[in-house]
């Protein structure tokens, strides 16, 4: 790992993992215009459909909960020239479903559930593109509380060396932390067997625009130190910011 401008290097203040599962299925539906998506009716289609399956899969003794995410913008991120080397397709999507379990060994009960292949199909027949991990949790600053009305990221890492994305990850979480007043992000590092196109996915959110984004575009740091970390250690960071289904 190599840290640029290491004088503004302060890692973030974390609590211990929590020992709950992840199972993340994310779609591409309709298309962007820029950092905005547009306006799509199978987008539209789909959202109506999936608020009542999410409520089927948290009435599972196993599920903690499970939640619906809508696209509304992509911040500025870094390393679409090392996807387009590698072969590895952007992210872009524009769904999320983020369903939580009591613990990881109870991701694999998930995988018949009705529910959950209903949702699978429904993205499927509907997506460009869909990504669906299980994993764990090796970091959080905090749990990611989805019942607020906050404005939700999903951080979509691809590194060809899982271990590196995690140690600058800290740094760069050091920096929102004190720069943006981060309140909440949860790492998600897919399991072993699972697809593993992003080496780690981070969660978090924000309770309104203004306390993240005036930063990422004009806080000369979030470039020289956020961007030029993640460049300079070859990781492809692709942020995407959610509302969440109401």
């Amino acid at each position: 790992m190599d840290i640029v401008n290491d004088h503004l290097a302060v890692k973030a203040r974390l609590l211990t993992p929590t020992d709950n599962g992840f199972l993340l299925l994310a779609a591409e539906i309709g298309g962007w215009a820029g950092p905005f998506p547009l306006p799509a009716r199978p987008r539209s289609r789909v959202l109506a459909q999936i608020g009542p399956l999410c409520s089927r899969l948290a009435r599972r003794d196993d599920v903690a909960e499970a939640t619906a995410f809508s696209a509304v913008l992509r911040p500025p991120g870094e390393g679409s020239r090392l996807l387009h080397r590698a072969g590895v397709r952007p992210a872009r999507y524009d769904i999320v479903v983020l369903i939580r379990t009591g613990g990881v060994a109870d991701l694999e009960a998930l995988r018949t559930d009705p529910a959950r292949l209903e949702l699978v199909a429904l993205l499927e027949n509907t997506g460009r593109h869909v990504h669906i991990t299980a994993a764990s949790n090796p970091a959080r600053i905090a749990d990611v509380d989805h019942n607020a009305d906050s404005w939700f990221l999903f951080n979509y890492f691809y590194c060809r060396d899982r271990q590196t994305v995690f140690d600058v990850w800290q740094y760069t979480a050091g920096w929102f932390q004190r720069k943006t007043a981060l309140p909440d992000s949860a790492l998600m590092q897919p399991l072993t067997g699972e697809p593993d196109d992003y080496s780690l996915i981070n969660h978090a959110s924000w309770p309104s625009l203004r306390t993240f984004l005036p930063s990422l575009l004009f806080r000369p740091t979030f470039r020289s130190f956020v961007l030029a970390n993640f460049s300079a250690n070859e990781i492809a960071a692709q942020p995407i910011i959610y509302r969440r289904l109401r």
